[in-house]
């Protein structure tokens, strides 16, 4: 297993902690994570924006080093998605909800957002399955990028319960603040992607003529 390699596979435990971590304080009676201030940041968020930062970061870097140094392979072609799942559609899914540890938590993201993001991932990673069947390649287009660049900022802001937009978005309804609105543009951004990819795309999913 090279270096790239490696990075991924700690991404993947770092993201695997976080989630049990997460969804452990939520669950243990009684428990109540302390506010940072008057700022209306929670701990136990701010240790989750923290790993979700390091994480994202470490994604980049592992691309960038198989890049550059040639080490571009199977498993960590296999194993790169999976942590960019785990950790963007598992906080995702997380923060749907506005979990009982964290009662003054003004920022969650709308279902409706996150189901349609994850109904476009399995779109996609479906378009790419069938793709790899027939030994097609299915190039990145610049509105993935945008999604993934939107939602790298969204989460942590909803994380950080809206900090810093808070100090003048605090008195907005919830459903429009700035926080939302950044959920709003990554889901934007999101759906786009996916319908190009399709259309552009659309050749793989015709049958091939039969002898």
């Amino acid at each position: 297993m090279n270096i790239p390699t490696k990075i991924t596979t700690v991404r993947i435990v770092l993201v695997a902690v976080l989630l049990v971590f997460l969804f452990a304080c939520s669950v243990i009676p009684s428990f109540e994570s302390p506010l940072l201030g008057n700022s209306g940041i929670n701990l136990v968020y701010l240790i989750a924006c923290i790993v979700f930062i390091v994480a994202s970061l470490t994604d980049f870097l592992d691309g960038y080093l198989a890049r550059k140094w040639n080490q571009v392979t199977d498993l960590g072609k296999f194993l790169d998605p999976i942590a960019d799942k785990m950790l963007v559609n598992g906080l995702l899914i997380f923060l749907v909800f506005p979990w009982s540890f964290a009662p003054n938590q003004r920022c969650f993201i709308p279902v409706f957002c996150v189901i349609l993001m994850v109904i476009r991932d399995l779109v996609v990673d479906g378009l790419r399955y069938i793709a790899a069947k027939k030994n097609e390649g299915i190039a990145a287009n610049k509105f993935g990028k945008l999604k993934t660049v939107s939602l790298m900022v969204a989460i942590p802001v909803v994380l950080l319960n809206g900090w810093p937009f808070s100090y003048f978005d605090s008195s907005w309804p919830a459903a429009i603040n700035i926080s939302s609105i950044l959920i709003y543009i990554a889901t934007f951004f999101s759906l786009l992607s996916g319908i190009i990819y399709v259309i552009q795309n659309r050749k793989v999913l015709k049958e091939g003529k039969h002898e």
